[in-house]
């Protein structure tokens, strides 16, 4: 292990700061959990509730997304001047809370509600999780911790949907349960109350983390004013473009692949609800966490080769790769070539992420880390979380309107999206480089 220089012994220990980066990942785990698991019981939700497929994706995309797109912004700023750790306990608490409402309600309109409510709580975590890392770890010791805390997303999909269908296929064979207090509930929403309930534990162990000292990589005096972060963000424009326009693209395919994968499975495969979730589930968690831990190393050697924008580099071939891959899941003759594109897909997909994450970080003030950041979950949110499902329900509804081309809906969305998203990561470049040519000693290492 290389000793540690001056300057990184001014941050907490080692020790401490990788505990409190595994609480982090396993709390991110679990809100993946709750926000996915919606995503394995569209046919029941359906078969009980009558809805469409765009209802469904209102509940996959907007329902969530609108509440976690407003609030996410108002929550970086109180990143930026309040407690960190207490803002993730609240969150905790209250996305929990919100998952269990959604199994006890019994229309559309009660679902959409507490998908919001799980919006509100969900948005706390990114923008002060993020900032919390940034002063946990010293730069070029960065972006590993964050290829850690992102595999949370994959870990919980895999988990949501592995055990989400095993847990279904037990309780749909039991039929309605009968419970204490509740009344009679259908499988789907037991499903809900027992992904929630982990929220408890973990809200109480984020209230023992101990906030660190806040620490700046560029320069910033006190808390930025917002005309100082809109100039910041006016002068390196093709930068923020890249990050916040054209990495979005990357989560379009992303959710829509995780929106809509179990589903189609098991329309145009035949695979139950057991089979989809726990095959789909261990694909994402397999190829999403190597995706995430390859970025990292990727980045490294393309960064001892020269090339500093390696994180806009690598975001751009992602994107050009994944869409031959998106078609072959449109042709798929059988579920083994299926399962291999969802694989290609679910890997491509990922390797940029903690890079694009670690990137923003090191171009961004710290007194703008979590503005830009909540920024950054607008844009991902509103792009990728709402459009992507949304996107692909729209196609299959009205474009091909025929549920089993819902496998063609979404290599269309992918395809056009992906060329989109590398035009504007693109642009980004030039700048990119000249902008981590000027930070000098900071930008370098990391990765």
């Amino acid at each position: 292990m290389n000793p540690l220089t001056q300057s990184e012994q001014a941050y907490p220990s080692p020790w401490r700061a990788w505990r409190v980066t595994g609480l982090l990942t396993v709390i991110y785990v679990f809100s993946f959990v709750d926000r996915q698991v919606l995503n394995l019981l569209v046919g029941p939700i359906q078969s009980d509730l009558g809805l469409s497929d765009t209802e469904v994706s209102l509940l996959q995309g907007f329902g969530f997304v609108a509440t976690y797109v407003l609030l996410s912004i108002p929550i970086g700023r109180l990143v930026d001047t309040r407690n960190r750790v207490t803002i993730i306990a609240l969150g905790v608490a209250f996305w929990s809370v919100a998952t269990a409402a959604c199994g006890l309600v019994k229309s559309f309109m009660g679902l959409l509600m507490a998908r919001a409510g799980v919006g509100v709580g969900e948005a706390s975590l990114t923008p002060a999780a993020w900032s919390l890392l940034a002063d946990y770890f010293p730069p070029a010791r960065r972006s590993f911790p964050l290829s850690i805390f992102l595999m949370g997303p994959y870990l919980g999909v895999g988990v949501a949907m592995i055990s989400g269908g095993l847990l279904m296929d037990d309780l749909l064979a039991r039929g309605p349960i009968a419970v204490p207090l509740l009344g009679t509930l259908a499988p789907w929403q037991l499903t809900f109350l027992v992904v929630a309930a982990p929220g408890i534990l973990l809200t109480g162990l984020m209230l023992l983390v101990r906030e660190p000292s806040r620490r700046d990589i560029a320069p910033s005096v006190g808390v930025a004013s917002s005309h100082d972060i809109a100039h910041w963000v006016k002068a390196n424009g093709r930068v923020y473009t890249a990050l916040l326009a054209g990495v979005p693209c990357i989560i379009v395919v992303l959710y829509g692949l995780q929106a809509w994968a179990p589903t189609y499975l098991v329309r145009v495969h035949g695979l139950s609800l057991g089979e989809a979730g726990t095959r789909y589930g261990a694909i994402a968690l397999l190829c999403g966490s190597l995706g995430v831990l390859s970025g990292p190393g990727l980045g490294r050697l393309l960064q001892r080769v020269g090339y500093t924008d390696y994180p806009l580099r690598i975001a751009t071939w992602s994107l050009a790769l994944t869409a031959p891959a998106l078609l072959l899941l449109a042709v798929a003759p059988n579920t083994w070539v299926a399962l291999g594109s969802i694989g290609m897909v679910s890997f491509l997909v990922t390797v940029p992420l903690a890079l694009v994450a670690s990137a923003l970080q090191l171009v961004t003030p710290n007194r703008m880390r979590g503005v830009l950041s909540g920024a950054y979950v607008v844009s991902t949110s509103v792009v990728g979380m709402a459009m992507g499902p949304s996107l692909i329900a729209l196609a299959t509804d009205y474009w091909f309107q025929d549920p089993a081309a819902i496998g063609l809906s979404m290599a269309l969305v992918g395809v056009i999206v992906a060329i989109a998203g590398v035009t504007l990561i693109a642009r980004g470049q030039t700048r990119y480089r000249h902008l981590i040519a000027t930070l000098g000693d900071n930008s370098r290492a990391e990765g």
